[in-house]
């Protein structure tokens, strides 16, 4: 059944249901997604895949308490069982609860929302999706043998959602996301180095073709490989207590886990400390908690142009908009729910995704920006007396708190007197949370802002894959610990 046809009054039978069933507020939430996947690999096509999921989840109220249920059976029968098994669900939880925090919304949205796609993706015939990849991959292996393993990869997902609530909401919402990426793996006798390019795994963002050509891949292809190679035989980065400057695809990483994991409200709460444990936050450090320096400002976006992560309503059926998370260095929000934002006093920033229509909402890192700064990427390099330049993870660890972390670069260059130097291997990192943020004092400006999408933010228990962006410019931190085993 599509989208446009039959599906309201299904809808109005799944909220009437759910009412009936004692209710005092539902919601339903239909999906038919799609996905692409392509990957080339040493000259041959590895995948070639597209899959299809329709169906719906349905969430129900009852007496403070939640319940969630989802179904691919789109008959009459099956819309009230999943009915039924969602309000069953909230009814035994508030049994069993002895504090209840769900309340109903009281904002009703009638709206419709696609993203913006200058190329649809679905023009581009099939044969010349695959030459591009082979074309980029190929040409990872212009330095020579010691390219043991080429890929390049294509990813393209569409979302056709509708929600409806008993309050009188309908959201139709039409969602495109698009990725491609590039790496090459170099080994000798003696080690194994990787590249990859755009950043650590791709450009990915919301759009359509236009995406994967201004990743520009085949442009970049050789350069990649040969970087691979050349690390083979670079030196090992030096350790000590160093001038660090990121770029921006690393500082977007960092964010991710340092900024983004940890300002989610739920895990600050305690409600969700499954996955990658709870946060070193809380309510309590609002308006007070020094974060980083005075040039770190992040924001939650969610109608960022091209944000990976970008759309109107979230899956609770919040509008979206732009908040504070730090500003000016100072800890001064949260990604939030409906529930969650109540108990401390505020209103949600439409912060909750589900991966599908089979997963209950729960808060996700969207899309989470560090304001760019105002001197040209250049100019980081000035007055650095010895440091080092990194690009591109390769590994990272970071506590269950969120607060001690180390992380490693695929490529370094060293920096002294100023200067871009010398190419050094095996890159590292590490430091504590706000005392690393605190250290950041350049950001380059936003000439170099890229909002770097990550397809594959794990979150919850049974997981749920979500797709976030991080938009950032490189920047430069001081003292910093680096390299493998430097205890100071």
């Amino acid at each position: 059944m599509s989208l446009s046809k039959g599906f309201d009054a299904l809808a109005a039978r799944a909220l009437d249901t759910a009412v009936a069933r004692g209710a005092t507020y539902a919601d339903v939430r239909f999906e038919d997604g799609r996905s692409e996947r392509i990957d080339v690999r040493n000259g041959a096509v590895a995948t070639l895949s597209e899959n299809r999921s329709t169906g719906y989840g349905i969430r129900a109220l009852f007496d403070g308490a939640w319940g969630f249920a989802a179904s691919d059976d789109l008959g009459e029968g099956g819309i009230d069982r999943a009915a039924a098994r969602a309000v069953a669900i909230a009814r035994a939880g508030a049994a069993g609860a002895t504090r209840r925090f769900g309340e109903a919304p009281t904002d009703a949205h009638v709206a419709t929302y696609a993203t913006t796609v200058l190329r649809d993706p679905a023009t581009v015939p099939l044969g010349e999706r695959v030459a591009l990849l082979l074309e980029a991959e190929r040409e990872l292996h212009a330095a020579g043998p010691a390219v043991r393993v080429g890929r390049a990869w294509l990813d393209l997902w569409t979302a056709d959602k509708t929600f409806y609530s008993t309050i009188g909401s309908r959201i139709a919402q039409s969602l495109r996301q698009t990725g491609s990426g590039i790496s090459a793996l170099a080994a000798d006798a003696n080690e194994a180095q990787d590249r990859t390019y755009p950043g650590d795994v791709g450009l990915y963002g919301t759009g359509g073709w236009e995406l994967v050509e201004t990743a520009a891949l085949v442009a970049n292809a050789a350069r990649i490989g040969e970087e691979a190679v050349q690390l083979l035989a670079a030196p090992q980065c030096p350790a000590g207590e160093l001038d660090v400057i990121l770029g921006g695809s690393q500082v977007s990483l960092q964010i991710h886990e340092s900024c983004g994991h940890p300002a989610e409200l739920d895990r600050v709460m305690g409600w969700e400390a499954n996955f990658s444990g709870t946060s070193f936050l809380s309510a309590a450090g609002l308006g007070t908690l020094r974060y980083g320096s005075e040039l770190v400002t992040i924001v939650v976006d969610n109608t960022l142009p091209g944000g990976l992560a970008t759309a109107a309503f979230d899956d609770e059926g919040s509008p979206s908009g732009r908040s504070d998370i730090i500003r000016d260095g100072i800890l001064t929000g949260f990604e939030m729910s409906r529930d969650t934002a109540r108990t401390i006093g505020r209103t949600t920033n439409a912060c909750v995704r589900a991966q599908s229509w089979e997963y209950v909402p729960m808060i996700r890192m969207c899309n989470l920006n560090l304001l760019p700064g105002d001197v040209p990427f250049e100019a980081l390099f000035d007055g650095v007396k010895h440091g080092v330049y990194m690009e591109s993870n390769r590994s990272w660890s970071i506590d269950d708190h969120r607060l001690n972390f180390q992380f490693g670069c695929q490529i370094g260059w060293e920096v002294v007197n100023g200067k871009r130097g010398r190419l050094v291997k095996n890159p590292t990192y590490a430091g504590v949370t706000p005392q690393f943020w605190g250290s950041c004092d350049a950001i380059a400006d936003e000439r170099s802002w890229v909002a770097w999408g990550t397809p594959n933010c794990g979150k919850g228990e049974p997981m749920q894959t979500g797709r976030t962006a991080q938009a950032a410019s490189p920047a430069r931190f001081r003292n910093v610990r680096v390299g493998v085993g430097y205890d100071g």
